[in-house]
Formats: C-alpha cells, sequence, structure tokens
C-alpha cells in the first residue's frame, strides 16, 4: 500500500461524499433525523445515544492517541469547514476535551495576513501541518482558497496576469487539482486526512445567529463578518458543492455531517476520528531484553536510595 486511507464505519457510509459525482447539498439533509438509520430512534433515544456516541468516542480518542504519539508513524490532519455558525468552534470544544494538548494543535484560518497573501495559497497551512504522532484540527483550511475567494474573486492573491482568473477558464479547477495533489502527497507520506463538513440549514444559521444576539453572554462570538456573508448563503453553497464534487477521495473524503443537531454532529466526528486511528498499524514500541534487563538494575538501585 503506497497511500493511506482513513477507516470509515459502515454507519456513516450515507454521509460519505462519492468520489467523482456531483454533490447537491440538497440531498444530504442538515437535520439527522432525516436519515433512515436515526428515524427509529424517539427524540429522547436519540439524544442519549448520541450522549454515549461522543462519550464512548471521546475515551477511544484518548486512548488513541497516546498509541499514535508512542509509535510516531502517522499524523492526523482534521480539516472542519463549513458555513458561519456551523458549529466548528464547538466540535473542536467538545471533541478534543480530553486530549493531551502536547500532541494536539488547532490552527485557524481567517483572512491571510500581508506575509501569508505574498505566498502561494498552500504555505500557510503547510506550515500548520501535523508531525508524526500529532493531531492537528484545521479551523477553516486551504479550502479557503477556493471557497471566500469564489465567492469574492476580488479577495484573490495577486498573481501574474496570464495566471490570473481573469484570463484562465480552468482556473478553478486548477485549484482543485492542486488542493488533491497536496492531499495525496500527505497520504502518501503517513498524514491520515479526516474532513468534515458541518452542515446545516439557512434557518438554523438564523437561529443560532438570534441566539448570539439575544444573549449578552454570547456578545463575544458574534463577527460582523458573520452577518455581511450571510447574503451570499446561495453563492457559498454552490461553491461548497463543487468544492466537495471534487475534492473527495478515498485518501480524504468528506463527511458531511449533518448539523442542525449540535450534539450528534460532535458525536459523528468523534466516533469517526477515533475509529479511523484505532484502524491505523500502530502500537506501543516494544521494548527489548537489554532494556528491561536495565530497567531491572535501575529499579533495583532506586529500591535502596
Amino acid at each position: 500500500m503506497n497511500i493511506i486511507k482513513p477507516t470509515i464505519h459502515e454507519r456513516f457510509s450515507p454521509i460519505i461524499a462519492p468520489a467523482g459525482k456531483k454533490i447537491r447539498l440538497s440531498k444530504y439533509p442538515a437535520d439527522p433525523r432525516k436519515y433512515k438509520a436515526i428515524q427509529q430512534y424517539s427524540t429522547k433515544e436519540l439524544e442519549n445515544r448520541a450522549k454515549d456516541l461522543l462519550s464512548e468516542g471521546i475515551i477511544r480518542l484518548q486512548m488513541a492517541q497516546e498509541k499514535l504519539w508512542a509509535a510516531k508513524k502517522y499524523g492526523i490532519l482534521i480539516v472542519l469547514q463549513g458555513m458561519d455558525a456551523a458549529g466548528k468552534d464547538g466540535a473542536i470544544k467538545h471533541v478534543m476535551s480530553g486530549l493531551n494538548p502536547q500532541v494536539c494543535r488547532v490552527a485557524s484560518f481567517k483572512a491571510p495576513t500581508s506575509l501569508e497573501a505574498s505566498h502561494d495559497y498552500l504555505w500557510r497551512c503547510s506550515l500548520q501541518l501535523p508531525i508524526r504522532g500529532e493531531i492537528v484540527v484545521f479551523n477553516r483550511s486551504h479550502y479557503e482558497a477556493v471557497l471566500v475567494t469564489r465567492v469574492h474573486p476580488e479577495v484573490l492573491e495577486t498573481l501574474p496576469e496570464e495566471l490570473s482568473l481573469k484570463n484562465n477558464k480552468d482556473f478553478w479547477s486548477q485549484r482543485y487539482e492542486d488542493i488533491n495533489a497536496f492531499e495525496k502527497h500527505l497520504a502518501r507520506n503517513g498524514i491520515l486526512v479526516l474532513k468534515f463538513f458541518l452542515n446545516i440549514s439557512r434557518d438554523e444559521q438564523k437561529n443560532r445567529l438570534l441566539e448570539r444576539l439575544n444573549n449578552p453572554d454570547k456578545y463575544w462570538k458574534i463577527s460582523p463578518s458573520d452577518f455581511k456573508e450571510r447574503p451570499f448563503w446561495n453563492e457559498y453553497i454552490e461553491a461548497f458543492e463543487d468544492m466537495l464534487s471534487a475534492t473527495s477521495y478515498p485518501h480524504a473524503p468528506w463527511i458531511i455531517v449533518p448539523a442542525n443537531d449540535k450534539k450528534i454532529a460532535r458525536a459523528i466526528i468523534a466516533d469517526t476520528i477515533s475509529h479511523a486511528i484505532d484502524s491505523l498499524d500502530i502500537d506501543y514500541p516494544e521494548v527489548s531484553k537489554e532494556q528491561i534487563k536495565e530497567f531491572q538494575k535501575i529499579k533495583k538501585l532506586l529500591e535502596k536510595t
């Protein structure tokens, strides 16, 4: 095997974006209760199931992280994308709550700085990639270069005239090609790539934004950009659909998480990550007989002092 691919539990197969097919988000309900596998549960049963799945996922993730760091064979890159108020920050807070911060990082990508804009668009993300044994979460990511810039092409970085959007009809398809090559390169070098699109409805986004506006304790979460981008909802949906269609492959699949219910979304993310890491060929390093003898000598010396 010359490329690593994440193992995703079959129960989530309905929400994996298939490779090479056009994705229509209208066919992926943002409300998890619209999926057949979930309709069998009552509201209370569903709430308890999500709670249990999240708790189990966090515990399994804690155990897997320790082996991951001890083995130092693989790095884990988790990509979170979604509309404003989709729940990216909350997912990070709850899913990663029990992990060792020494070997787990979050990298957030907002508008590029002048230094970042002077480089190619993958440069700033390359700087934040995980080392072997480490888990890194991208809160937004290199995909901003085919989302925000797609909706607002005026913010594109300065490029030579012959490479500009105006003079290149294949501009976006070439960006998808670059991103796919980038992620395949990572997978060929021991970085497991897991990508989650947090799919919320327009009404749910409205409710969450209003909740923040109606609660002074949540004013700190409010950004004027959240409201400025809302009128471009349809444009973003089109950009997301093209992105999901062009960049979901077995080595770096997109999971389209029904995120109208935060608890269920977090449970799906936690379970997917823990299952993918558990499926890797990792274990604690073996200790040689010579090392064991040395440890026994050290133990005897300590017991005498």
